[in-house]
């Protein structure tokens, strides 16, 4: 199944982001579980957690040229949320 492309994404704690997609669903995803692995550690810091752009064709979200999630990652294992439409 092809996952639909990210619209906009939000930081909403220390370490979860809310990811609007383009069929409208609305996701929550922790990283929590990505921290242990060591390309994803500088994302255990708040601040740099928060700066993240959403891939210019919504096909994931990007910290800096090694850290990246991917939207199929986002999809796949983010806990679906009420609609915002």
């Amino acid at each position: 199944m092809k996952s639909p492309k990210i619209v906009s994404a939000q930081a909403i704690d220390d370490h979860t982001l809310s990811i609007k997609f383009s069929n409208h669903e609305v996701k929550h995803y922790d990283i929590s579980k990505l921290l242990e692995k060591p390309m994803f550690k500088p994302l255990k810091n708040p601040h740099f957690f928060k700066h993240f752009k959403v891939d210019i064709d919504g096909y994931g979200l990007m910290w800096n040229d090694e850290i990246d999630i991917s939207e199929h990652e986002l999809w796949q294992n983010g806990i679906s949320q009420a609609s915002t439409e």
